[in-house]
């Protein structure tokens, strides 16, 4: 999978207009037919390998994020159920430095979270310059699962129950995170598109290994009910809110080593981008630091 970085835009980043189709993206995506006729060891073999490559790149990558300490970045996770959305934070994370990695799960509000405004709980989360912040689910909720269950909308003046009121919400997204972007704080959004039939076949696995048990909930089986309403959801959702300065990707998440491969590779790139180098020290300081090194070489 040796694409170019400008060739995994073309083919995963949302454009920030247009009318955008989930139809246009497959989910079992891999590359290239040959990966197909290679074996199970063999497939795993190789992404491996390409895993443990962007792994590196990111370390690097992240390591410079936190020396400079002048930006940050936000990683949103999006995605149906039994996607993959854990496994691609714990393989794609798992080489860069704790210190500078911040991972919130947003589950069902409290009382006090649903007194305030929607994107309030998720305020408080922001990661910090230097650090890279991963959300798995964020505020993207509030105009999808809130969307295909009306009722969660929960208490709001009558006027913000108007027809726009969805539009409202999608503005308000994008204000906030053009407000992120301005204050230094990279965004970063991947939808991971897993189809229905992988989906159900998770959902199986699950109930067929007793160590899986804990992962299904009878309410993945319910939401299931709603695919074709969350569908259409994630449509609009990536239509609406894919902009120029934080754009939607839509990554194949039938093949879990595809997925994992292209978002490392993604947010390694994409940090790259940001060109951040290592602070620089003074003449003075520097001076302090080769007295220092003098002073152990010589055993004292």
């Amino acid at each position: 999978m040796a694409l170019t970085f400008k060739e995994v835009r073309r083919l995963f980043q949302v454009p920030s207009r247009g009318r955008v189709r989930l139809s246009d993206y497959d989910p079992g995506w891999a590359a290239d037919e040959e990966f197909k006729e290679l074996t199970k060891d063999e497939l795993k073999a190789h992404a491996a390998g390409l895993l443990e490559k962007n792994k590196a790149d990111l370390a690097k990558a992240q390591e410079r994020l936190y020396a400079s300490d002048t930006h940050s970045v936000l990683i949103v996770l999006q995605a149906s159920d039994a996607a993959g959305k854990d496994g691609t934070i714990k393989h794609v994370m798992s080489g860069v430095n704790p210190q500078g990695c911040q991972i919130y799960a947003f589950k069902k509000p409290s009382s006090e979270e649903l007194d305030h405004n929607f994107l309030w709980r998720y305020m408080k989360a922001l990661p910090e310059r230097g650090r890279i912040g991963i959300f798995n689910r964020s505020y993207y909720e509030d105009v999808l699962v809130v969307r295909v269950h009306p009722e969660l909308v929960g208490r709001l003046p009558g006027s913000d129950r108007a027809k726009d009121f969805w539009q409202g919400r999608y503005d308000d997204i994008n204000a906030f995170e053009q407000h992120l972007t301005r204050s230094g704080t990279l965004v970063l959004k991947f939808l991971l598109n897993v189809s229905k039939k992988v989906q159900r076949q998770r959902f199986l696995e699950r109930l067929e290994r007793p160590e899986k048990h804990w992962k299904f909930s009878i309410s993945d089986l319910e939401e299931r009910k709603y695919w074709s309403d969350y569908q259409k959801a994630f449509e609009q959702m990536l239509q609406n809110t894919s902009t120029d300065h934080a754009p939607w990707w839509v990554i194949p998440a039938d093949n879990k080593w595809v997925t994992r491969t292209l978002v490392a590779g993604i947010i390694t790139r994409s940090i790259e981008g940001m060109g951040l180098e290592f602070p620089t020290v003074s003449d003075k300081d520097r001076e302090r630091l080769e007295a220092a090194r003098i002073e152990l070489s010589a055993g004292k």
